[in-house]
């Protein structure tokens, strides 16, 4: 029988040292005994929501010392600023034995979540990213109302969850902005499909996603776009299967607006001053406030008060174009007189300041000194395929349209091209090097 000094030796040793002792005395052990003795205890977790008014250090106070508790806010710190927490931040605590905390997970987002774990003498932190897996949605159908409500209402989505159908509308809508407004073109009885990348969580939200492939036929009319990547520096654009860029030098309109108010006209009553002159723009009725584009790259010329326009912008393009931006509420931070802006970046608000009767836009466009009517000027297209990139653009186009035409223009939908990416921090699947 073991004398009390023994079981004391036992005790301060741990059990590794006691199945050790048992191993030179015996011989090989049992390879079961050596995987209860190491494996890592049993976890119970508790799942906590942030309160309002309520800090990750009055959660970890009621499991914590002093000590301890300003440990763990301090490995936190190392991933990320608490302001990243929000009421409803989702916070588990996992204990082992007798509500001992031997680890926190913050998620933070869907896609990032702080680690913190209990090492022999200090507590470490990581910050883990939710993996992904990479797979193609095809699908079709055709338009009754909007593009909006025949995706929301596709039956073949059925398991697709709502934000993620308004992604692919929003993808839609930015790869035919040269060549639709799907917000006023768009009649019954159009149709649609598209290939569309997803990068899909495990619990099957989406992270991201790109359109690989779409085709959209409005009233009769085909337009096809096809993604490529000419330079694979993952800046790629939509082409053509000529190969053309569908990519327009400007963007159809500046800004999401309710109705076109006044369009180009060389005579129209004026609502205020109530004379016949000509209206060289068109005006879009908006709510104050909205962001207003710049429709093509350019140099601002004007950032400020021009006449009966109120706050303008007047931007300077290649090709000899102009353009001008009127009754601004505001201008867009960084938009100054000399400043670059891009195609798409937001120059600044709808408001009515000069001679308006309500809020909107005017817009006009310039070529070569004379203004034209931005509704029917015909535009410049984009880069063609580069030369130097025929060769692999031929390669990749037969399989990409092979692909989209596998889905029905009349609906359907399926995935194909799975794939795995998931990180080497992905949860359950990091190693405890300073495990006790």
């Amino acid at each position: 029988m073991p004398s009390r000094r023994d079981i004391s030796t036992w005790r301060r040793l741990g059990l590794p040292a006691v199945v050790a002792l048992a191993v030179a005395a015996c011989g090989t052990p049992d390879a079961g005994l050596l995987d209860v003795v190491y494996a890592e205890p049993a976890e119970d977790r508790e799942v906590r929501l942030l309160g309002p008014g309520e800090t990750l250090g009055q959660i970890l106070g009621e499991s914590l010392g002093r000590a301890d508790q300003q440990a763990v806010l301090l490995a936190f710190q190392e991933q990320a600023s608490a302001r990243r927490m929000r009421v409803d931040t989702e916070i588990t605590l996992r204990f082992v034995r007798d509500r001992e905390l031997r680890g926190v997970d913050v998620i933070l987002n869907p896609d990032e979540t702080v680690r913190i774990t209990r090492g022999p003498y200090a507590w470490r932190s990581s910050m883990v990213r939710t993996p992904t897996r990479i797979d193609t949605l095809l699908v079709s159908g055709s338009i009754d109302q909007s593009l909006w409500a025949s995706l929301m209402e596709n039956e073949f989505l059925g398991d697709m969850p709502y934000n993620d159908k308004g992604i692919l509308v929003d993808e839609l809508d930015r790869v035919f902005q040269w060549q639709l407004d799907f917000s006023r073109q768009i009649q019954p009885g159009d149709a649609f499909r598209v290939a569309f990348e997803r990068q899909v969580r495990p619990d099957g939200s989406m992270r991201g996603g790109h359109v690989i492939a779409a085709e959209f036929v409005n009233v009769g009319k085909a337009y096809r776009a096809l993604w490529f990547d000419p330079n694979g520096d993952g800046k790629g654009s939509y082409y053509d299967e000529e190969g053309q860029s569908v990519r327009r030098a400007f963007l159809l309109k500046p800004l999401s607006f309710r109705r076109i108010s006044s369009r180009f006209s060389n005579g129209r009553r004026h609502p205020i001053l109530n004379t016949v002159r000509a209206h060289r723009g068109v005006d879009y009725a908006a709510d104050t406030g909205t962001p207003v584009m710049a429709t093509s790259d350019g140099v601002v010329q004007h950032r400020g008060a021009l006449g009966g326009l109120g706050n303008a912008v007047v931007l300077a393009h290649a090709n000899g174009f102009t353009t001008r931006y009127g009754h601004l509420s505001r201008f867009a931070a960084g938009v100054r007189t000399g400043s670059r802006v891009s195609q798409g970046e937001v120059i600044g608000y709808v408001g009515m300041t000069g001679l308006a009767t309500g809020p909107h836009l005017h817009y006009e466009m310039i070529r070569s000194g004379r203004h034209v009517d931005p509704l029917a000027v015909d535009l410049p297209n984009g880069d063609p395929v580069p030369t130097e990139a025929i060769d692999r653009w031929s390669a990749e186009l037969t399989p990409r349209v092979a692909l989209l035409e596998s889905v029905p223009m009349a609906g359907g939908a399926r995935y194909v091209d799975s794939d795995t990416d998931a990180p080497d921090d992905a949860p359950g699947d990091e190693t405890d090097d300073d495990r006790p």
